[in-house]
């Protein structure tokens, strides 16, 4: 199916280079002077790179059907192992497909991107915000919630991550899969 540069948006799959690439984030550009472009943000799908690219207005791209299907985490072995949840197939994906394997749990449902011409799975992505439990931090400052002090803390997955002085070991906090940080306390 061959579309344009001008039906580009976020998420899109396209074949390019006899790679599959989707499309993180785009620009249409219209200057004062010469002919419009378009400046995207790629993500190659077969390695995982991503990569800044500039595409003339107009020109044509092909793009790849693809289909999003809920997966549960299960293992981890040379590769990360997932069921589907309606007819409990199970799928190895490599870690360079995974938007953040590090703060993958067991159980964790996750989206899985599938090219729908060979079925092949082309990238899994985890909840934007996901629920971890800290194991280790020093011992906080009664009180002393007002500032931005941050300190490390090691979550129930065995990752560091930075929180505010107030968590605790027990606590329950929340983090960003995408940026890695801190997001917010669970109440008690």
């Amino acid at each position: 199916m061959a579309t344009t540069t001008a039906d580009i948006s976020n998420g899109m799959c396209f074949r390019m280079d006899s790679h599959i690439w989707k499309v993180i984030e785009f620009l249409h550009v219209k200057p004062g002077k010469g002919p419009a472009f378009v400046r995207t943000k790629l993500k190659n799908l077969n390695n995982g790179k991503i990569v800044d690219h500039t595409f003339n207005s107009g020109v044509k791209i092909d793009t790849v059907r693809i289909e999003t299907r809920e997966y549960q985490f299960l293992f981890k072995d040379d590769q990360y192992n997932f069921m589907n949840m309606e007819d409990f197939e199970q799928i190895g994906i490599p870690e360079h497909m995974i938007n953040a394997p590090k703060f993958l749990k067991e159980g964790m449902k996750c989206i899985v991107l599938f090219n729908t011409e060979d079925e092949q799975p082309m990238s899994c992505d985890l909840p934007s915000l996901v629920e971890f439990e800290i194991t280790y931090t020093e011992p906080g400052l009664r009180g002393d919630t007002a500032t931005n002090a941050m300190k490390p803390a090691t979550l129930d997955v065995g990752v560091e991550v930075r929180v505010p002085l107030f968590i605790e070991v027990g606590d329950r906090i929340r983090v960003d899969t995408a940026s890695g940080q801190y997001h917010d306390r669970l109440k008690k």
